[in-house]
């Protein structure tokens, strides 16, 4: 049986019907049509369907939509700044080449955005623990380090969010 919900997706809200089953990641790709949430495992091991929810990192392929009624969902669709500029961390992952395929970086960068929303001064260790859920295959992770640290300068120095 479907119920009416709304979903607060990137400061807009979305009415969708969903069942009681109906995964985060699912409602966001398929009803709301956000698709730069990516489904990699669908068991909640790899972190390329991180969104944040309330700030926080979570995972939306084991995540409940229901559940999520009442709360600020930001995808990776809802970093970009106005005028269609990259958020500073979107611009440093360019920057350091920490993208190859592509296929984790939405859910790397929604990570890396909750520990500086968090912690805009973290230590190396800091990243490698928060990205620790995150599993990409292409770069051996040195580039995505850089990345986030070179992001989190630009953060203390222009205060973003």
């Amino acid at each position: 049986m479907k119920q009416l919900i709304e979903l607060d997706i990137n400061n807009r809200v979305y009415e969708v019907a969903v069942d009681a089953r109906d995964l985060l990641l699912d409602v966001i790709r398929k009803k709301v049509g956000l698709t730069g949430t990516k489904k990699g495992c669908g068991e909640g091991d790899c972190g390329a369907c991180t969104v944040l929810i309330d700030g926080k990192p979570e995972l939306a392929c084991i995540k409940l939509a229901i559940a999520c009624q009442g709360k600020k969902i930001t995808t990776i669709e809802g970093l970009i700044q106005e005028g269609g500029a990259l958020h500073p961390i979107q611009q440093a992952f360019v920057d350091y080449g920490a993208v190859q395929c592509g296929f984790c970086t939405p859910g790397m960068i929604l990570s890396a955005k909750g520990l500086l929303d968090r912690n805009p001064h973290p230590t190396e260790y800091d990243i490698k623990h928060e990205l620790s859920g995150n599993i990409c295959r292409c770069t051996g992770y040195k580039k995505i380090i850089e990345a986030v640290e070179a992001a989190a300068q630009v953060w203390s120095k222009e205060g973003v969010k």
